[in-house]
Formats: C-alpha cells, structure tokens, sequence
C-alpha cells in the first residue's frame, strides 16, 4: 500500500508495500524463483503483449525488485523505477536507451573515473559519442547541442570535485531545445531530489548510500515522468518509432494506458531483456533493509561530514578541503539551492607534501577503511589518482577534479571525536 507522505523519513519505510499477501509478513519476502507461473495461455500472452502488467521471469522483474523499485521511485518523487545488477549497468542504459549508433551526448567533466572511462570509451566502440564539458557555464551543454544530441548527463554532488551540478539551469536549456537531463544523485540520496529542479532521469549506485553497508552491489534508474518523449520524435527515435526487437511497439503509444513511463518500460523489456544486467532478488532485500534508515543514516554523514571539513581547514599540514560548506560564490550558491537537507558526507583535501604526503596518511589510519567505495556507515578513504581514477589521463584526471596529492574521505557515522581522532593521528605521520 503506497503512502502519500512526501517525507523521505516514511516513505522509505512504507511506499510500495504492506505486508505479504499469501503470509501477512510484514518483512518484504525474498522472491527467490526464476519463472513465475501462468494463469493460462491468454495470461501469458498478455504478459508479452504489454496488454497487462506482471511477472515473467526474474530477469526482466522480480516482486521483491518491484517493492525496492517503487520506494526509490517514490523517494525520488518519480514514476517508475527500473533495479539493475550494478551502477556503471544503470548508467549504461540510462544513456544508451534513448541513443544509438550515430547518436551523441552531452556529459559534464565532472564524474566519477568509472563513468568518465565508460562513456569516453566503450561507449565509443558502440558508436556513441560523449561531448565532455564543464559545467562552471551551463551554456557548455547548448553550445555542445546538435540535432543528434540525446541528452545530457551529470552528478548532483560530483565525486571527486564536489562542486554541486548547476540542475535547474541545465535542465532549463535541455528543456528549451527537447533534450533530457540525467542525474546520477547517488551521493546525494534525500539531500537532493533532481526531479524537483527539471531532471527527466535519475540514477543511483544502489552499492552506495541507499545499500548503506558495504554488502551488495545494484543500481536502479528512475522515470521522471514528467518529460515529453512524444512532443520531440525526431530526437527519439528509439521511442517513437516501430521497435523491431518488440514486434514494432512504439513506445509513447503502447505505454499510454500505463502512464507516462514510456522511457523506463523501454529499457526494462528491450535494454535490460536483451543485455541481462538485472539485480538479484537477495541484493534488492539488502537494500530495502538498508533504505529503511537511508534519511536517519545520511544526517548524521552530513553533520560528520560538516565537522571534518571545517576541523580540516585548520589543519597546517592541509593545503586545500573540498566541501560544499567551504566554497564560495557560485559553487556555494549552487550547494544552498540544490542541497535542502545536508551538504553530503565526502570530503576532499590535498596535503603539502603531495602523493607521497597522501600515501602515508591513507597508510596510517586505523578506523577508517582504504576501500574503493563510498556511502558506508563506517569511514572510508581513497588516493583517487592511484585508484578510482588511474584509467584517466592525467588532463582528464584535472578535469575531474583528481590532483597527485588529492584524498577522498567518505565519512561515516561513527562518532564525531573518534572520526577527528583517527584523521589527527595520520596527519600526524603523513
């Protein structure tokens, strides 16, 4: 049973479900199956005809997927969500469901290396072309427009650099020339709703924030519902004309009866049929669980996170912190308007003695963890140049913001004084 909250705090508790029909437990159940069965003959091909909506087969959709769908969607104030196994897979097919071979789009420099090296380069063998540019001028994304041009593609709270994405200017001028705006919000879950400010899309790495805990990797994507595919056929083909991989459905007409979820049906019964990149039904359980405490768990990062930056900033041995709650003019400006409820949990700082000053201060921590994620509830810090970003050049790696000597700190939830106690003793070494 949905709930009409718009507070994050029930919505993530309640949207979607109540309780399991067959049991009456209120946990939502681990649909482990593959198949599911049919009514009858008719049923079944309803089902492949889209003439009624339900479950297939797990690779296409899952109800324990569905009720994770749904809760992210409603999280995000959208339509329709679509999981899959990983978030480099949503990214791939939030692009490449409405591009193809030929096609461009645009992407600000501003992302996180995996991405940056999935769309500069195997997107490419595809066919598909990746317009880098900065963001500091939204008008970048105009003067990168041509009538290929699909759509254009950022991070709300980018990771590395951390300078909030210009959402609504951007999606403004995408608005005025028919092109869709995609944002990747996972470092910014209940911080940030992009659709609010004209996003058509956003996904998350689920593996992050929304998982919490450091255990499953998924991603998900999800349906706006508040762009018009339709009003810009010759921009969408993929959308608007006969789709030969689903006996000539054209996907803004046989979505109708359904809502305007023409997009994410799309990449659920073509893009994610065909390429098999679902999320499994255990991992989609792990990130429900970690949904419930998504709000609770992302005020503490941020107060943390606030503390470690501005004790940082006093630091004689630091030379630069990178965080929202430090910058200044537009970045600052952009930080206040687009995040309403937190300034996010990642850090950045670059020491005086550069890389090596940096290696010895990663080797030296104690109760943070060097992994290559973030978003846990424990702290977690990286050397991105030697890391996260090494399949970068070293242009590239500036333009994302990536220096030698720069360190990426996730903070957790652990208690303030331990998380300084343990950065004070490393900086200590460094």
């Amino acid at each position: 049973m949905p709930t009409n909250s718009k507070h994050p705090e029930t919505v993530v508790l309640h949207s979607g479900y109540r309780s399991d029909p067959a049991t009456n437990a209120v946990a939502v159940p681990i649909y482990q199956t593959t198949s599911y069965q049919f009514r009858d003959t008719q049923h079944a091909a309803n089902l492949f005809g889209l003439a009624e909506l339900g479950n297939i087969y797990t690779r296409i959709m899952n109800p324990t997927n569905d009720v994770l769908e749904q809760r992210v969607a409603a999280l995000e104030g959208g339509v329709a969500a679509l999981a899959l196994g990983s978030g480099q897979a949503a990214s791939l097919f939030a692009v490449q469901n409405i591009c193809h071979a030929g096609d461009n789009f645009v992407a600000s420099t501003d992302l996180y290396g995996g991405t940056w090296n999935l769309f500069a380069n195997t997107l490419k063998t595809m066919g598909i072309e990746c317009r880098f540019v900065d963001p500091a001028d939204p008008e970048n994304f105009r003067r990168a427009t041509d009538a290929r041009t699909r759509c254009y593609y950022a991070e709300t709270l980018p990771n590395p650099k951390l300078t909030v994405f210009p959402i609504g200017e951007v999606a403004k001028i995408g608005r005025e020339l028919g092109v869709p705006l995609i944002m990747d919000n996972t470092a910014s879950p209940v911080i940030c709703r992009p659709l609010d400010h004209g996003a058509a899309i956003v996904m998350h790495s689920t593996t992050k924030y929304i998982g919490g805990h450091g255990t499953s990797i998924g991603g998900i994507l999800v349906d706006g519902g508040n762009f018009d595919w339709e009003k810009h056929k010759d921009r969408f083909p993929m959308l608007n004309t006969p789709d030969p991989s689903y006996h000539g459905a054209v996907w803004t007409q046989a979505t109708k009866p359904m809502g305007p979820v023409a997009y994410i049906i799309k990449a659920r019964v073509t893009l994610l049929r065909d390429v098999g990149a679902p999320m499994s039904p255990f991992n989609a359980f792990m990130f429900i669980q970690g949904l419930e405490t998504l709000p609770l768990r992302m005020r503490v990062h941020c107060d943390n996170a606030d503390k470690v930056a501005q004790h940082l900033s006093k630091h004689a041995k630091i030379t630069k912190v990178i965080h929202p709650t430090l910058m200044k003019g537009e970045a600052k400006k952009r930080a206040e308007t687009y995040l309403s409820r937190g300034m996010g949990a990642l850090v950045g700082f670059e020491l005086k003695g550069g890389a090596d000053a940096g290696r010895k201060f990663i080797d030296n921590l104690k109760m943070f963890y060097h992994v290559a994620n973030i978003g846990d509830a424990r702290s977690l810090a990286i050397h991105p140049a030697s890391t996260t970003h090494s399949q970068l050049t070293p242009e590239e790696q500036a333009q994302t913001g990536v220096t030698p000597g720069y360190v990426r700190l996730s903070i957790g939830i652990e208690h303030i004084e331990d998380i300084v106690a343990d950065l004070d003793k490393a900086l200590a070494a460094a």
